[in-house]
Formats: structure tokens, C-alpha cells, sequence
């Protein structure tokens, strides 16, 4: 092992302190430096002596947190305290209490927080989500604790390299899942981006360098492309006085490989790799004004896409965004994204909700934006009270509505209700009151009736008709979008099923009592099992239905013992059935566990994985240990909600069998395409086809070929030898 040096060691901690300081200069206050000095020197006395998995001093994982708090988020003195002592109760003596004594109620708060979160996803599912909806709670409290676990979050993906590859698909996963997500509400569209892709970084890795290098090499083509496509738009803005400053950049090396993934394209044939950013400097009451101005000199020169205008400037969205999007033909025929807003802006949208404080001081008004994250902010206090949820499905409700888009909609007076996208009548009746959604029997929508379904668009105006007749229904859950929706409605259905229950209740007491059979829990755990019922409100809710009749109460007790005895025999003989027909075959291609034990296990369809991909095990509930990729669909969520479940998996070497895989095949329709591809699969290179489906249109066509094959790297030869028909624009693995 290297002797450390220590001198050096402590040289680069000072500085890179102070490099902090110097960067958190703008917010610092008299006196400021002091007591971050004070917290500094506690955070060292407190992680003396300790290193990270890379080998450096742990201290300077802190110092990093508290440099992209100032720096990437724009938070100040108290957030730069609490980042440097973010860890230091939890690996110390010290207690929250002390750090109030020492730094004040605020920062013990926001400490508290942190501390509290610390073990989100360290063990049990159930464990993993309660943690994290004590994250949320504290997001009601003080953003700021959430704000320094997303630099905390950051830094840890950014320095993941030196982690076993098993924790980093964990923690990559979890990003992916919850932390990107959460970073995108909060409007910090850079670290989102940077998360992103530091994911994609980790869990495929050759992808990821594949994209990197390609946008590497085709740098200075790109620099002068932007340069050609900019130079008529700046004399045009120069000449109209307009004080601005533009950006261009290509879009993240995630973006790209999702639109791969799902346009079924190569990088080539990625177009719309540019965005162009046109960032003006002007008063706040002049900005829509001359975002406009802007615009309509971006379109004069280049032809605008009409379906691709996004106005974000009238409309923010509900996490304080403000942009104009377009998107425009060049000269040469790219398409290229043009995004326009006011420096503030620009600042809120790289810094989110910390931002919106610094310009909510130059002004009395609560702003739209703040009025929308204020909103989104009580949905989740709304979420976080409901006591009818689990913690799991806490953590897939909130997850569910990270990413939706709003829609703007008016009252009969006028008034402006936002909601998410997809949202319908009935969601804007629950929206309004729930006694109004309960008892909602239809809508007008412009003047116009529509049923309770209809799905609403932006500008709609509604009127709800109701009726004391009508009730919820249980289809109504089939079509509502909002939590509020779904949660009322639930709330209503599980009283009134509990009410008829009740009534089924009665009716099985009576009929026991004219049989002079007293009802106890030997008796009901008997019709429990008989009727397959789990829960005893199910069973009096369906004697109340007449699903189960009662009159059959007699004849089912009589034949219980019956039934359990031979269900008994038959769960022997099944068992024997499954140790005699055991497919052992499967066994030799696959270790699985610490140990890389021989286990059994079955291979999953969602993502078929074959000999030579990346795979890790899964184990089910009823199915055993299911094998699938680190990519698949699924893989993030399964290791981000049941780490716990999660076992290594590897593939041996020596065997010949067939997997199934799936190739989706893009290019130019010819006479001959089909039979050419045919051909290479078939006869060069002796690979069984299962299944083909082409459909084509415009003189392209898409193809779907299902076909077996031994390994990654008899698939990785067949897509080559594909890519070089003449014709094919793309061929890519492809899976549920």
C-alpha cells in the first residue's frame, strides 16, 4: 500500500475550502465567515482520521456537498453549515442538540432532517419507503434539507468509480428512480441532467462511451454548425438593441440514448442533437416582451415546427420553470432546439426553487411560479397525512407524479385551477370540493356536455352538474388522474363496503344461530379457506352482494375437513412432482449469490437476457430467482424499492443452448431488403429466426425479428453483419 502523504493531504483540504469561500463570497454576510470557519473545524475534528472507499480524506466529501449548495443550487451561509456538518452526528458523539447550542435552531433543523434520511434504502423495502416519506416530510419543513441531499446525492454519483459494481447499480438506481426525478420537480434541470447521465455512466457503461466519443469526434463539425446557425440571428438582435447573450450545446449524452432507445436509431441518425439557448437581459416587466421580440426573429429565419412551440412564459410550470421552446429547420436541414428566457430565468431554471428567494426579495407579489411549487409542495403534505397508504405505495404515488406536466383550466367565474396532464371532469369536480366530485354527474366544458371522462385541455372552461343521487363508483377509478381524485374515492368505496359488510355480517350470524353454530375464529378461518377469502369484511361484503350464497353456509361447513384433507395429499404429491421434474440443465449457466452458488432460477421475459449481458438475480415471492439485465425496464425500480432482494449473478462459460432476442431492424423499403436481411441472418451466419414482422410507410420501413442465439457476442457479430446491408439505417437490441 502507497504511504499517504499527509502534507499534501492537508494542502488540497485548504484549499479546496478555500475555494468554497470564495464561491459563497456573494451570499456571505459580516460574521458569516466566522461560523463557517466554526463548523469547518468541527467537521474535521469529527471525521478525523476517516476515508472514503477511494482512499481520500473524508472530509472533503462535506466540503464538495457545501460547493455544490453554493455553487449548483445557489443556497447560502445556513446550508453551507448544515452541508458541512451533514454527517457528523450520525458518526459521532455529538448530538442535535449540541449543534444547536453551537449553530441555532435552523441549522440543527435542517441537520435533524438529514440525519433522519441518512439510511434511505439501506434495507428493507418497507424500511427503504418509510425513510423516504420522512424525506418528504421535511420537504413541507425546509426545502434546503432535501436541496443538500441532492448535493449530497451528486457528489456521491460523481465519485462512484471506486464503489463494487454491485453498489454502484444500487445506488445508480436509486438516482435513476427517485433523485433525478425529485431534481426535476425542484426545477434543477443541470444536476437532473448530470444524474442522469452519470446513471447511464454506470449501468451501461459502453453505450455511454460509445455516445462521448462519437460526440467528441464530431466537436469542431458541431462548433461550426452552431457558429453558422447563431451568426444571422446575432446581427439581427444587435441591429434590434436587444442586450442578450447565446448558448449552444449539444443535448446530454442521456437525452440522446433515450430517443435511441425509443426512435430505434442509430446515433447518425440522431438529427435534433443541437439546443440553442438565447438568454436576454432586461427588466422583469419588460422579459415576455422581448422574449417575443426574440422569437419572432428566431422564426424569420428559420422555419419554425408549429406542433413543437412550448410557451412556458405565460403558463410556468408548478415547479417554477420559465422558458419559450421551439424548434427550427436550419439552413441544412437539422432540426435544432431554440430555448428563450430573461437571465432570471435562466438562474431559476438551473437553480430551481432556491432561486426563486433571491427575486422574491425585489418584489411584494408572490409570483406564479412560487404559487405553483407552493402548490405542488401541499399536494405532497396532502399525500404525506394519508393514512390509508402503505409506505410503498406512498413512495409509487409520489413517484408517479414526478415528472407530470400541468394543465390550465377555468371556474365558471374565472378562476384558474392547475392540474396535471391526462386530468378529467371528474378530477376538476374533486379539485373544486370533494362533496362536488362525490355527487358529480356530468360536465359542461365550453358550453358544451361531456361525459365525466373527458379528458381536459388547456383554456377549457367547466361547470360541474351534480346530482344528491349520484355516488362514486369503483369504474371511477379507472379513469381519474389525481391523488386527491383517487384517494377520496377510495375513501368513499371502503365505507360504503364496510357498510354492506356490516349487512353480510348480520345475515351469516342468523343463519349460524339457526343452525346453533356459534360463530368464532375456528369457524370463520374455516370459510375463510373455503371460499378463498382473505379478509372476513371480503366474506360478509360478498355474502351482502350474494356473490358466496348463504344458504350454502351448512353444506360448506360439512365438507371443509374434506377438502383440507385432500388439498394435503395433493400439496405432497406436488411437491415430489417438483423435486422429480427439476430442470437441472439450467443450472450450469448461471452462478447466483455472494457466493456465486449453482441455484435455480428462470430467465425474464421482459428483457431476455442472453450469455455475455450484465445480469443480477431477483427473487420473486412465488417464482423463485428471475434473471434479467442491468438495463432492462424494470432493473432500476427492482433495486431502487427491494435492494434487499437483489443477488449477483454470472454467467459459465462451455455451453451451447439458444436464447431468445428480439432485434428491431430500420431503413430504406427496397426490392430484395427482406430478402437480403433473410440471408445474413440465416445462411452466413446460421442463426434460427422465430419470428419476422415488417410494416413500412413513406418508403421506410421497421422491422421486429425474433431469433435464437448462444450469447451477447453471437447477437453484437449479427447486428454488424446487419448494419452493413445496404439500406439498413438501424439495428438495435430491443426489449419489452
Amino acid at each position: 500500500m502507497a504511504e499517504i502523504d499527509t502534507v499534501e493531504e492537508n494542502k488540497n483540504i485548504v484549499a479546496q475550502y478555500r475555494r468554497l469561500l470564495r464561491h459563497a463570497k456573494p451570499v456571505l454576510k459580516d460574521g458569516d465567515n466566522a461560523i463557517i470557519r466554526k463548523a469547518f473545524n468541527l467537521a474535521m475534528e469529527a471525521h478525523k482520521g476517516m476515508r472514503r472507499k477511494s482512499g481520500e480524506p473524508y472530509i472533503l466529501h462535506p466540503i464538495a456537498v457545501a460547493q455544490i449548495a453554493v455553487e449548483e443550487i445557489g443556497l447560502g451561509t445556513t446550508s453551507i453549515i448544515a452541508s458541512l456538518l451533514h454527517d457528523v452526528v450520525e458518526d459521532t458523539e455529538l448530538e442535535i442538540e449540541d449543534i444547536r447550542k453551537e449553530f441555532g435552531p435552523k441549522v440543527a433543523k435542517i441537520i435533524d432532517g438529514l440525519t433522519k434520511i441518512s439510511g434511505v434504502f439501506d434495507k428493507t423495502m418497507s424500511q427503504q419507503a418509510e425513510n423516504f416519506r420522512k424525506m418528504l416530510l421535511t420537504l413541507s419543513d425546509d426545502v434546503r434539507v432535501i436541496l443538500i441531499k441532492l448535493a449530497d446525492r451528486l457528489h456521491n454519483m460523481r465519485t462512484l468509480d471506486s464503489m463494487a459494481r454491485d453498489k454502484q447499480l444500487k445506488i445508480a438506481s436509486e438516482t435513476i428512480y427517485l433523485y433525478a426525478p425529485l431534481a426535476h420537480r425542484l426545477g434543477l434541470y443541470a444536476i437532473k441532467s448530470e444524474l442522469e447521465d452519470l446513471y447511464l455512466k454506470y449501468t451501461e457503461p459502453i453505450s455511454y462511451r460509445s455516445i462521448a466519443v462519437k460526440l467528441s469526434q464530431t466537436k469542431i463539425a458541431r462548433n461550426k454548425f452552431i457558429r453558422d446557425f447563431i451568426s444571422p440571428l446575432e446581427s439581427e438582435l444587435h441591429k434590434q438593441k436587444v442586450s442578450f447573450v447565446i448558448k449552444g450545446r449539444p443535448k446530454s449524452i442521456f437525452s440522446i440514448w433515450n430517443k435511441m432507445q425509443q426512435s430505434n436509431v442509430d446515433f447518425e441518425h440522431i438529427y435534433d442533437l443541437f439546443a440553442i439557448r438565447i438568454i436576454i437581459d432586461t427588466e422583469q416587466d419588460n422579459e415576455k416582451a422581448v422574449c417575443w421580440q426574440v422569437y419572432s426573429i428566431v422564426t424569420d429565419y428559420y422555419k419554425p415546427n408549429p406542433d413543437r412551440l412550448r410557451d412556458w412564459i405565460s403558463t410556468p410550470r408548478s415547479n417554477g420553470y420559465e422558458s419559450l421552446h421551439s424548434t427550427v429547420m436550419s439552413k441544412t436541414g437539422q432540426w435544432v432546439e431554440v430555448q428563450i428566457r430573461s437571465a432570471r430565468m435562466d438562474e431559476i431554471a438551473e437553480k430551481g426553487y432556491a432561486a426563486h428567494w433571491k427575486y422574491k426579495e425585489n418584489t411584494d407579489k408572490t409570483s406564479k411560479e412560487e404559487r405553483g411549487l407552493e402548490l405542488w409542495i401541499n399536494k405532497v403534505r396532502d399525500l404525506l397525512q394519508r393514512n390509508d397508504l402503505s409506505a410503498i405505495d406512498f413512495v409509487d404515488e409520489f413517484k408517479s407524479n414526478l415528472f407530470t406536466e400541468e394543465v390550465f383550466v377555468f371556474t365558471p367565474k374565472g378562476d384558474l385551477k392547475v392540474l396535471p396532464a391526462g386530468s378529467t371532469a371528474l378530477d376538476f369536480a374533486f379539485e373544486i370540493h370533494t362533496h362536488i366530485g362525490a355527487h358529480c354527474l356530468g360536465a359542461k366544458v365550453n358550453q358544451k356536455l361531456v361525459p365525466l371522462s373527458y379528458v381536459l385541455n388547456n383554456g377549457d372552461q367547466i361547470e360541474i352538474i351534480t346530482s344528491s343521487k349520484q355516488k362514486p363508483s369503483e369504474d371511477w377509478l379507472k379513469f381519474v388522474v389525481t391523488t386527491k381524485s383517487k384517494t377520496k374515492i377510495k375513501d368513499w368505496l371502503k365505507e360504503e363496503k364496510k357498510r354492506i359488510a356490516d349487512d353480510g355480517k348480520e345475515i351469516v350470524l342468523r343463519k349460524l344461530k339457526n343452525l346453533k353454530i356459534e360463530m368464532n375464529q375456528e369457524v370463520m378461518s374455516k370459510f375463510l379457506h373455503y371460499y378463498n377469502e382473505k379478509y372476513a369484511q371480503d366474506f360478509y361484503y360478498k355474502i351482502a352482494k350474494e356473490v358466496i350464497d348463504s344458504k350454502g353456509l351448512r353444506n360448506a361447513l360439512e365438507q371443509i375437513q374434506g377438502v383440507e384433507a385432500r388439498k394435503d395429499l395433493l400439496g405432497d404429491l406436488k411437491n415430489k412432482e417438483i423435486k422429480l421434474t427439476t430442470d437441472s440443465s439450467k443450472n450450469d449457466m448461471l452462478l447466483i449469490g455472494e457466493d456465486l452458488a449453482k441455484i435455480d432460477y428462470t430467465l425474464s421475459k421482459c428483457c431476455n437476457p442472453i450469455p455475455g449481458d450484465d445480469v443480477f438475480g431477483f427473487v420473486t415471492v412465488s417464482e423463485g430467482i428471475k434473471i434479467h439485465r442491468t438495463i432492462c425496464p424494470n432493473a432500476a425500480e427492482l433495486m431502487a424499492q427491494y435492494g434487499y432482494r437483489i443477488v449477483k449473478a454470472k454467467w459459465t462459460d462451455g455451453h451451447e443452448l439458444a436464447f431468445l432476442a428480439t432485434l428491431k431492424v430500420k431503413g430504406s423499403d427496397r426490392v430484395g431488403m427482406l430478402n437480403n436481411i433473410t440471408r445474413v441472418i440465416s445462411n452466413e451466419l446460421k442463426v434460427n429466426i422465430r419470428s419476422l414482422t415488417i410494416e413500412t410507410e413513406d418508403g421506410i420501413f421497421d422491422g421486429t425479428i425474433q431469433l435464437f442465439v448462444h450469447d451477447t457476442k453471437q447477437l453484437d457479430k449479427l447486428i454488424k453483419k446487419l448494419h452493413m446491408v445496404p439500406g439498413v439505417m438501424g439495428v438495435t437490441r430491443y426489449y419489452n
